[in-house]
């Protein structure tokens, strides 16, 4: 039967072990809602309240205004009228001044070939005009100031090796930077420079050379051949200003060694001719032989102002040929002894002193204006084709000549 059936089974469950309970799942929005009566929110607020979160999330929602955020990131980021004006500004002062720069560049052009035509140079001159902006300069006809750098201007015999010249006032003739036409100078101020390079490539042909001396005096210095030797020549000229527009030179101190046995000078003054040097005078008086034969010539007793008697002693006793020849006072009366008189009355003489005889026949040939000419020059500056220029002083310096020029109401091109 069912009944009793179910009676036992239920019986027999009561009496063993009590079944095991299955614990419960938490709920997780349990968990955070535990989470949301932390104690921490008291710290996370300034005045010790927990914070409104439900007020804040009771608020209305609205869809986002797009229209709005976009016009804040055009007033962030977009120029005031005023920076937008300054940009403009800044655009038409840049074009301006890239015009005003052209039309300065092209009358700077324009300029230096009618001086290239008006000179007659074989180069373009360097053309700069000053101040700023040179479009209200050209406007009013005026340019405040022009300078102006001419390389290699033939001189005559040498070239200037530049010409820097500063112009002031200058009022210039035409309508634009296209049609200018002339200008007139007013003043002008300048140097020239001619350097010795330029003068030792075209005066010493790679056998001379130029230096300074002084403030007015140029030392040229090189070799000569003559009569089959290689001659030290040295002169000294003095450097001038001529009339208005001319530099002239006269050359003086001539001299021209023979190895270091004499030295000549052209012409018939007292310190000229044929002289010895006080290294071969003195190995001179230290061979006997040889000063006995010099001695023996009346020319040269005579200019060296010894006693007729103190010279025929010395001749004939070696002690008082060693105490006359050994005499400060002999030995520099030697070196002024001019031995070209006795040298040609007696040929023989060179040869015992260690001379060319034809060496001395050469040297009497050579005047003081041959070799003068080698070494002197003329400088003249070109006349300005109107106005006045004209040299204010002359000096001498490290790298060469220096003039300074001045000038006043110049012509340059066709000004009406």
């Amino acid at each position: 039967m069912r009944t009793p059936h179910t009676t036992t089974h239920h019986a027999a469950q009561s009496d063993g072990p009590p079944p095991q309970q299955v614990p419960s799942r938490r709920n997780p929005y349990d968990e955070l809602a535990l989470l949301a009566d932390d104690p921490l929110d008291e710290f996370l607020t300034e005045d010790g309240t927990p914070a409104r979160l439900e007020d804040e999330a009771e608020e209305p929602w609205a869809p986002p205004n797009h229209r709005r955020g976009s016009r804040r990131r055009n007033r962030a980021t977009g120029l005031p009228t005023v920076a937008r004006f300054l940009v403009w500004v800044l655009t038409l002062a840049c074009l301006v001044t890239l015009a005003d720069r052209w039309a300065l560049l092209y009358a700077e052009h324009k300029a230096s070939d009618q001086l290239k035509d008006k000179l007659h140079l074989a180069a373009a001159p360097e053309v700069r005009i000053g101040g700023f902006p040179f479009l209200t300069q050209l406007a009013a006809r005026r340019l405040d100031s022009v300078q102006v750098t001419v390389p290699d201007i033939p001189a005559h015999r040498v070239t200037l090796t530049q010409v820097t010249a500063t112009a002031h006032d200058i009022r210039i003739d035409g309508d634009g930077p296209t049609t200018v036409r002339g200008a007139l100078v007013r003043q002008l101020h300048g140097q020239v420079l001619l350097s010795f390079a330029d003068m030792n490539r075209e005066l010493g042909a790679s056998q001379v050379a130029f230096t300074a001396q002084g403030p007015d005096r140029v030392r040229a210095h090189g070799t000569l051949r003559m009569a089959g030797r290689e001659l030290s020549v040295r002169a000294d000229a003095r450097i001038r200003r001529d009339g208005d527009r001319g530099i002239a030179t006269s050359v003086d101190g001539i001299r021209l060694d023979i190895d270091d046995l004499a030295t000549y000078r052209p012409g018939t003054g007292p310190t000229e001719g044929l002289h010895l040097t006080r290294a071969a005078a003195r190995r001179l008086t230290g061979q006997a032989e040889k000063i006995r034969a010099l001695l023996a010539l009346p020319e040269i007793v005579h200019r060296l102002g010894v006693p007729d008697s103190a010279v025929r002693a010395a001749l004939h006793d070696e002690d008082k040929l060693h105490r006359l020849t050994g005499a400060p006072r002999f030995l520099h009366q030697l070196t002024r002894v001019n031995l070209v008189d006795a040298a040609l009355a007696h040929p023989a003489l060179l040869e015992r002193l260690g001379l060319d005889p034809s060496l001395l026949t050469a040297l009497t040939k050579l005047t003081r204006p041959q070799i003068a000419d080698r070494f002197s020059f003329a400088v003249q500056l070109p006349k300005p084709p109107g106005g006045t220029m004209r040299l204010q002083g002359v000096t001498v310096a490290k790298d060469g000549i220096h003039a300074d020029v001045s000038g006043a109401g110049l012509l340059v091109g066709h000004p009406r």
